[in-house]
C-alpha cells in the first residue's frame, strides 16, 4: 500500500508496462496454431513490438501462454491474456505466465480484483461512462473497442474532459489508420488480424516493424 493511501482507497492502480507505452501496440493473437505462438512472438520482438496478447478463446491458449512465457523469461517479450472475462480465468492465465490481461467488457470486479493482485488491467469500453468507471475502478489503461466503430475523434474529444485516463484503440486497427488513433491522443493500439493472423513469421516481423515505426512517427 502506498503512503496516504487508505484501505478504503483500495489497491494502488498498476503502472502500464513499458513494453506497451514504448513501443506503443499490442499484438493479439486469436486463434493462432499453438504449435507457430513462439515464432510469432519471436518474430513480433524481432520487429519491434513488445507485448503479445493471446486470447483465452483460442485453441491451448494456456499452453500457448505457458510456451510463450518459458520462451521470454526475463520479459524481453510481455505476455499478455486477452478475452479475459471472470476471475478464474483470469487466475489460470496468470499461472500460465500473462503479466497483463485484456477484457472486451467492463467488468468493475474483475479489473478491481486484477488491480488487487498488481496486474494491469485494459478493460474494454466504448462510452465515456464505461471508460471512466473502468478507470475508477484501477484500470491501468482502458481498451477502446471496437475501435473502427468510434474512430480517432472518439478519443480526441475525450480527452477534451478527461485528458488523463489512456485508451488503446482495438479492432480494426492497421499500420495504415493507427498514425491516426496515437495522433488524436490514444497511449497505444492493439491489433490482432492485419498483425498476426497469417501465421507467418516473416509477415508478423515484417507488420510489425511497420506498425512501430508508424506509432513513433505520429507521436508528438
Amino acid at each position: 500500500m502506498t503512503a496516504g493511501r487508505t484501505a478504503a482507497e483500495g489497491p494502488a492502480r498498476p503502472p502500464i508496462p513499458e513494453a506497451i507505452s514504448g513501443p506503443g501496440v499490442i499484438a493479439i493473437g486469436r486463434g493462432l496454431d499453438p504449435s507457430g505462438v513462439v515464432a510469432i512472438g519471436e518474430a513480433l520482438l524481432a520487429g519491434g513490438v513488445r507485448a503479445f496478447e493471446v486470447t483465452l478463446n483460442s485453441p491451448a491458449a494456456l499452453d500457448a501462454l505457458a510456451a510463450l512465457a518459458a520462451r521470454f523469461p526475463e520479459g524481453d517479450l510481455l505476455v499478455g491474456a486477452g478475452t479475459v472475462l471472470d476471475v478464474p480465468g483470469a487466475e489460470a492465465a496468470i499461472a500460465a505466465g500473462a503479466r497483463f490481461l485484456v477484457m472486451p467488457n467492463t467488468d468493475l470486479g474483475l479489473v478491481a480484483w486484477a488491480a488487487a493482485q498488481s496486474i494491469p488491467a485494459f478493460p474494454g469500453a466504448m462510452t465515456p461512462s464505461e471508460v471512466l468507471a473502468a478507470w475508477r475502478a484501477r484500470a491501468a489503461a482502458v481498451k477502446l473497442f471496437p475501435a473502427s466503430v468510434v474512430g480517432p475523434s472518439f478519443i480526441r474529444e475525450f480527452r477534451g474532459p478527461f485528458r488523463d485516463i489512456p485508451l488503446v484503440p482495438t479492432a480494426g486497427v492497421t499500420a495504415d489508420t493507427a498514425p491516426s488513433f496515437i495522433a488524436a491522443g490514444a497511449l497505444a493500439v492493439g491489433l490482432g488480424g492485419w498483425l498476426t493472423a497469417s501465421g507467418d513469421p516473416d509477415t508478423v516481423r515484417r507488420r510489425a516493424a511497420e506498425v512501430v515505426a508508424a506509432v513513433a512517427g505520429a507521436r508528438p
